[in-house]
């Protein structure tokens, strides 16, 4: 379902990228499939550095559908960016790709606290990742985080997963299915 990122599958994922409904909740906006080639390989060199971790998703067939990365890591913290095109939209893709991703940072990478900007208008994504145990809503949790992402307009709410969180829930699903 993730791989590492390779310039290969920068084609599909571009044109997945620039549909109008993808476009506006990326993080990184390229103005051409150049600068989209450019902005991976910007995103390889940085996990090379460790201040980013990024993966492509991929569907059942193995073809690219979107990414998600960790961004702006530091101290084995960093923020989330997802986005996945919209053939795949509703298909569960975005939750198996975060618990997957969840799964590499806070059980092989050590990463600690995940945050998650999201636009208040976003309600797709906001909808998807409230819909996960392990996601606590930190606008009031970590205001220092909350207010520096809103410096300028209040327009993003802020989630947070905690590596304690993330591995209780998947500690307690494993205890469900044995019973």
């Amino acid at each position: 379902m993730l791989k590492k990122r390779e310039f290969h599958e920068c084609h599909s994922l571009y044109d997945l990228l620039v549909d109008p409904a993808v476009f506006p909740y990326v993080r990184n906006k390229p103005q051409s499939y150049e600068e989209y080639l450019f902005a991976t390989k910007q995103l390889m060199v940085e996990e090379e550095q460790g201040t980013c971790i990024s993966r492509t998703i991929l569907n059942e067939m193995g073809h690219p559908i979107g990414s998600i990365d960790l961004y702006d890591i530091v101290n084995q913290t960093g923020f989330l960016a997802t986005w996945i095109g919209i053939p795949y939209f509703g298909q569960g893709y975005n939750r198996r790709a975060k618990e997957a991703f969840f799964t590499e940072l806070f059980l092989e990478r050590q990463i600690e606290t995940v945050f998650l900007k999201i636009r208040q208008h976003n309600i797709r994504s906001k909808k998807a990742v409230e819909k996960l145990p392990y996601v606590q809503l930190a606008n009031d949790l970590s205001p220092h985080i909350y207010n520096k992402i809103n410096d300028r307009q209040q327009n993003y709410d802020l989630y947070k997963v905690e590596r304690a969180d993330f591995t209780a829930s998947c500690l307690a699903i494993k205890q469900e299915i044995a019973t």
